[in-house]
């Protein structure tokens, strides 16, 4: 198997890399970054199974013809709001199969119309395979699976400032707290205020309890569409230092986060004193967590079903890539077209937690309430 791991000189595309070079059925990964002296570092230290490319995801035509060059193709390259589309049309161009990380909710319901076109060349198109989304959505299916009918998903994802140092994920904060973002009540997609709907959530080890708020994240836009028994779906995120939260509302209040200019002015600002932000109240390892709580009707009365799990970012976000892109690969994923992980025939839940387990990325056992 030959994989494309575009944005793999990232702090995510880094994790994934080390890990799909173990696969006794990769040949070979190319490692594409913006820098050719990155990749060819990153591979020299990942070892033989992996090549460097210097790429231009911009470069619409050179893109299709490297992809072409592969089986599969792993996108691990944010800002999604902007590169989740031109990516996977690029993908679908080239005939080959495309994973993605992407976390942003614009990025998704833009690669959701997609579909026909995807089902038209038989290409797999699988969006948000990471942590929040990716991980969260096969826990939703896991949880609906244990109960007779599911009506309501709340999730919920928090995470250290310190546990990335990537510029993509200032973008993605800045983004995920700007205006009104999506979300699903009543059995419609509704928008609710970013930053509003504050509860505090136990996710257990060493985070803890963290506040967390309405951001704007996909699982609100896929999980209905694929399960469509679910009446109301909400996402809630938040970092462990809420004084951090507190910062990004005010700036996207203020309208400082309102266009991608904006957040790249604004990226540049803080990226120098983020280094003594994080250091400020950061736990003394870093971790992040996702919780999950579906609520149905289990044996004619009603119950709830909850997951929740901790690990460092890089691996609760690169594994699920690397273990999605593998399955993918591998014929594991059946049918064409654009899906989540928790599409009927996309990720067998049970075979993909296994496979997470396996290394190291540990999902505390359901608990199940009834009545």
């Amino acid at each position: 198997m030959k994989i494309l791991l575009l944005g793999g000189t990232g702090d995510m595309g880094r994790r994934a890399a080390k890990d799909l070079v173990l696969a006794q059925d990769v040949d070979l990964v190319t490692i594409a970054g913006r820098t050719s002296a990155k990749a060819e570092s990153l591979a020299r230290e990942v070892g033989p199974k992996a090549k460097a490319a210097a790429v231009d995801v911009n470069a619409h035509g050179p893109l299709i013809e490297l992809m072409r060059e592969h089986d599969v193709v792993a996108g691990a390259v944010g800002p999604y709001y902007l590169y989740e589309v031109p990516l996977a049309r690029a993908a679908i161009a080239a005939g080959v199969p495309y994973v993605s990380l992407c976390d942003d909710y614009d990025g998704a319901q833009g690669v959701l119309e997609l579909d026909t076109q995807a089902k038209e060349r038989g290409v797999t198109v699988l969006t948000g395979a990471g942590w929040t989304p990716g991980l969260t959505n096969v826990l939703v299916r896991k949880a609906a699976e244990q109960l007779d009918s599911a009506r309501e998903a709340h999730v919920a994802w928090a995470a250290s400032a310190s546990d990335s140092s990537g510029y993509a994920v200032l973008f993605h904060m800045l983004h995920i707290l700007t205006g009104d973002v999506p979300s699903y009540r009543g059995g419609r997609w509704i928008t609710v205020r970013a930053g509003t709907g504050d509860v505090v959530v136990d996710f257990g080890g060493r985070l803890g309890k963290v506040k967390v708020y309405h951001v704007g994240h996909p699982e609100p836009v896929t999980l209905p569409r694929f399960l469509p028994e679910l009446e109301e779906v909400t996402l809630r995120g938040g970092l462990s230092e809420g004084y951090l939260n507190a910062l990004g509302k005010l700036m996207a209040r203020a309208g400082l986060t309102r266009t991608h200019k904006r957040r790249e002015r604004l990226v540049k600002l803080l990226s120098g004193s983020m280094a003594l932000l994080k250091r400020l109240g950061a736990l003394d390892e870093p971790v992040s967590g996702l919780h999950v709580e579906v609520r149905g009707v289990r044996k004619g009365r009603p119950a709830t079903v909850r997951y929740r799990g901790t690990g460092a970012m890089a691996d609760l976000t690169a594994l699920p890539l690397a273990v999605a892109t593998l399955m993918v690969g591998r014929g594991q994923v059946q049918g064409s077209g654009v899906l989540a992980p928790e599409s009927p025939g996309a990720l067998d839940p049970d075979v993909f937690l296994q496979e997470l387990a396996d290394r190291g990325v540990v999902i505390e056992p359901p608990q199940i309430e009834e009545g």
